[in-house]
């Protein structure tokens, strides 16, 4: 598991989703997964999410609104200039619809 929490975290979020199932339960968490969550929740991706018990291994409960269709986290780290984050985006992700709002979001 390791550094793959927040790429499990949205896989299941996806599955369930594609089940038509109301409520996804994620485990563990971190604090990065609950910010992405908030962002995810100010756009209107997800309807709600509680937090139980952060101090141990924690779960989180998400209430799905239906609307997300695939959702990854990039794996890997690469350290890009500012200036160069539009070209890097062009170059490697699949689509020309990919968002990279994390980045800028997260340090707000």
């Amino acid at each position: 598991m390791g550094r793959r929490i927040l790429n499990d975290a949205l896989r299941t979020i996806v599955n369930a989703e594609r089940r038509g199932k109301a409520t996804a339960q994620l485990q563990p968490i971190s604090t990065v997964m609950t910010s992405f969550l908030k962002i995810m929740k100010h756009r209107g991706y997800i309807k709600d999410f509680q937090v139980f018990d952060p101090q141990r291994v924690g779960k989180i409960t998400v209430e799905l609104q239906g609307r997300v269709n695939d959702c990854r986290a990039l794996t890997y780290r690469q350290d890009i200039k500012a200036r160069y984050i539009e070209e890097y985006r062009l170059r490697t992700l699949p689509t020309q619809q990919v968002c990279i709002f994390f980045l800028w979001e997260i340090g707000q």
